[in-house]
């Protein structure tokens, strides 16, 4: 295949980004193909064409459909988690056609990538969220901090992860924040590749205004203590406005569940999931959406508000420094702080002028990021400039035989 048209496999447990990536790679000629632990039935509508979409999906969707009825002990989920990502590497070892890049979801593809490796093909590690040491660290310390003692990240997957970040070719990581933890738990830096991900413009638009005789604020995403949920409580209590109303809008974990009483709930609805298309209502008629997360490799919600003419409170664990310029489009505040919060809220409560200017900035900004397309150049680019190397220097080696 020649270096500048790279044939490119990729592989997940699920969903995620890749296939937004997938789709990156076949408008651009490369992909290959992606596997994936769900069955076809759920991932036609990811809208590939069917011959690149190669399901393994005999452990994943039965644990989804089992788990909707019953409530899966914690150990046997933690074996069942273990078994999806071992046996679709396994499978993959086994039929990963010829392609010149490999790129696997962390967990998935400790065995893979070595047999991509030894068939000639560059091996990348795609982690979407911060170091998973990093990550276990600073999400356990939170637990308890709330008076929750549990561990977070099975070692099994520490472990397991770690082993991929060191024989993988390079990682990629998707916000500035996720690459600092790599760094600072030990990874070189120039192995790291920082490319954010995108939005899906076409799903996620101005749909509406906000009222002009509320204040709204919106969550948008999984309610836990990993998103920081306890700070952002903290903070609208402490905001001032005669007419406010919050929506935290997205599942909700146990351990918050379990908190909620310790908060003033007035004004706030725990809505749950809901369609996209009723998230894009949300977040077009809030005045602001808050990510507040402790630990979040990108906030996938940020680009979607922002489409959505939505200015922005969010922690500097989330990406959002990628995303959005400070006091521009939105607000950027340290984790754990619900009087930064509190504070920003503060401002736009009191200057509509000013929440109105940075609604119509997070508009513009958003169309300058392009989509998904710049992700996708970004990919091409390493992709091109990974397999070049990786011929180049096979060349030498057989050249110097």
């Amino acid at each position: 295949m020649p270096s500048s048209s790279p044939k490119v496999v990729l592989a997940a447990n699920g969903v995620f980004h890749h296939f937004e990536l997938a789709h990156e790679l076949m408008n651009r000629k490369m992909l290959g193909g992606i596997y994936s632990t769900f069955h076809w039935g759920r991932l036609k509508r990811e809208g590939l064409d069917r011959q690149f979409v190669w399901p393994f999906p005999w452990v994943h969707p039965a644990q989804i459909a089992i788990s909707s009825f019953v409530h899966i002990p914690h150990f046997l989920n933690r074996y069942v988690d273990r078994m999806v990502c071992c046996t679709l590497d396994r499978h993959v070892v086994g039929a990963l056609p010829a392609c010149d890049a490999y790129v696997a979801l962390s967990g998935s593809g400790l065995a893979s990538g070595r047999a991509a490796q030894r068939q000639g093909s560059v091996y990348i590690c795609d982690r979407g969220s911060s170091h998973i040491r990093f990550q276990d660290q600073i999400v356990s310390e939170e637990y308890r901090l709330w008076g929750l003692d549990r561990r977070v990240v099975d070692p099994f997957f520490i472990a397991r992860e770690e082993a991929e970040y060191e024989q993988a070719d390079a990682i990629a990581v998707p916000s500035s924040f996720s690459l600092r933890s790599f760094v600072e738990m030990g990874v070189p830096e120039e192995k790291i590749q920082r490319i954010p991900y995108g939005v899906r413009l076409d799903r996620f638009q101005r749909v509406g205004e906000p009222p002009a005789d509320e204040f709204r604020v919106l969550f948008a995403g999984t309610v836990s203590l990993r998103k920081g949920i306890p700070y952002l409580l903290e903070a609208f209590q402490k905001l001032r406005h005669p007419h406010k109303r919050m929506r935290l809008v997205g599942p909700v974990s146990a351990e918050m569940k379990s908190l909620f009483p310790r908060f003033d709930m007035v004004n706030i609805e725990v809505i749950g999931r809901v369609p996209q298309s009723k998230m894009a209502e949300y977040m077009s008629t809030s005045h602001v959406t808050v990510l507040p997360s402790v630990e979040d490799g990108f906030g996938l919600v940020l680009g979607q508000a922002m489409a959505c003419g939505c200015p922005l409170i969010s922690s500097t664990h989330t990406g959002g420094e990628d995303l959005f310029r400070d006091g521009v489009e939105g607000f950027l505040v340290p984790i754990r702080s619900s009087e930064a919060i509190a504070e920003r809220l503060q401002q736009l409560a009191d200057d509509p002028a000013l929440q109105q200017r940075m609604s119509e900035a997070a508009l513009h900004r958003v169309q300058q990021l392009g989509g998904w397309a710049d992700y996708g150049e970004a990919w091409e680019k390493l992709l091109k400039q990974m397999v070049e190397v990786r011929n180049a220097s096979s060349a030498l080696t057989s050249t110097g035989s």
